[in-house]
């Protein structure tokens, strides 16, 4: 899986009384391929996924892809500080056409190296689909550490890294360990 370009992470629009705009998001979608983004990422931590209710999550991964229609790249957000969560919106993802899920670290719970190992490992193993894993210490509160991501590129699932830490240094750690992987 290659990503190039540029990728916008989709806002979650919503109605007055409360509920997601489908029409809204439709529009965006359409603006964003009308506008040459290569590819678009609902349910992120600018879609507010944390805030959004499971129905609301699966609604919008699902009114994304079925408006994109395969005409750019969708990586649908599929992260949860609950393992079995982000395997069951990875494996919806991947039913309903996306190209790869965006998953954070578990969130609040701050967990170890090793917990943030395994619990990729049983999203790689059991959802079978391209995940793109995402290190935003400042929003989950722990750092997937170079050596950390090393190892999960090990798993042809785990196919690219969303590293949002701002450490140079760690860019350049993550790249000394993982070359092309």
């Amino acid at each position: 899986m290659k990503f190039e370009g540029s990728y916008v992470a989709l806002i979650t629009p919503f109605k007055a009384n409360g509920e997601v705009d489908e029409d809204k998001i439709r529009e965006l979608v359409n603006y964003h391929i009308e506008n040459g983004t290569a590819g678009i990422v609902p349910c992120g931590t600018t879609g507010e996924a944390p805030t959004l209710t499971f129905a609301e999550h699966e609604k919008v991964i699902k009114i994304v892809v079925e408006e994109v229609k395969g005409r750019i790249q969708v990586i649908a957000g599929a992260g949860s500080n609950n393992t079995d969560r982000a395997v069951e919106l990875t494996k919806y993802a991947k039913e309903l056409g996306a190209d790869a899920a965006l998953s954070t670290c578990p969130y609040y719970n701050k967990p170890s190296q090793r917990g943030i190992y395994e619990h990729y490992k049983k999203i790689a193993e059991e959802a079978k689909f391209p995940v793109m894993l995402y290190n935003v210490p400042g929003r989950t509160g722990v750092n997937i550490e170079a050596e950390t991501v090393a190892r999960l590129a090990e798993f042809p699932e785990i196919v690219a890294i969303k590293e949002a830490t701002g450490s140079i240094e760690q860019m350049i750690r993550i790249q000394d360990l993982c070359g092309d992987k």
